[in-house]
């Protein structure tokens, strides 16, 4: 039987997927997220930026008593971010799937607005980099920590399922990539993987379904 082992727990209705497929599955979170305590005003019509669903859960957390003001105006990467976001009623005003290409619609369409960056301690550089340069106002506030997660793993399986670069650091903490199909969320993970070697299978569109997918159409 065909083996993976994935970076992330998944829910029941994901492992299915799997399972039903013919597929084992062996499954731990690689990273730990804390969240973080932290202050800043929050006006109405303010631009706020998620590029995590993490983010926006420790973004709610520190205002759990707070009434956020009306109007504000969020962008956001990734399609579970965006679903999550509008699941707690919040309007999205721009979506992205990757951070470089937020970053560029915000130098297009709204270079002259200031922005609030809600992020982890480990972020990417990408889109802050992108707004500095054009001398675009972004205050960055760290809101979680990423942890990794340490695990050892002495059976060998076909493939892995990797959600992040975090992800990737810390299943090579203590484990090696040998013949191992890399099955990716999208660009970035992937990039992570600094053995040019590995195999590597990147989601057509970066949702962890999508991930499931193609190990599914790989091994099948």
């Amino acid at each position: 039987m065909v083996s993976v082992l994935s970076t992330k727990k998944l829910s029941s209705s994901q492992k299915n997927l799997l399972l039903n497929s013919g597929i084992g599955l062996v499954e731990y979170d690689a990273i730990k997220i804390d969240f973080i305590d932290f202050e800043t005003k929050i006006n109405s019509e303010d631009n706020l930026i998620f590029t995590s669903k993490n983010g926006v859960k420790a973004f709610l957390d520190n205002y759990k008593s707070t009434v956020l003001p009306e109007n504000l105006h969020i962008f956001c990467v990734g399609t579970k971010t965006k679903e999550y976001l509008e699941s707690q009623k919040w309007e999205v005003l721009e979506f992205a799937d990757y951070s470089k290409d937020l970053s560029e619609i915000i130098v297009r369409k709204y270079a002259d607005r200031n922005f609030k960056f809600f992020c982890g301690t480990s972020r990417r550089d990408e889109l802050p980099s992108v707004l500095k340069e054009k001398n675009i106002s972004l205050e960055e506030i760290e809101v979680y920590t990423t942890g990794l997660n340490k695990k050892n793993f002495d059976q060998d399986f076909d493939g892995i399922m990797f959600f992040s670069p975090s992800g990737i650091e810390s299943y090579l903490n203590l484990n090696e990539l040998n013949v191992e199909t890399c099955f990716c969320i999208g660009r970035t993970t992937a990039s992570a993987i600094k053995n040019k070697n590995i195999p590597i299978v990147l989601a057509t569109t970066p949702s962890i379904e999508n991930v499931i997918v193609q190990v599914v159409k790989h091994y099948k």
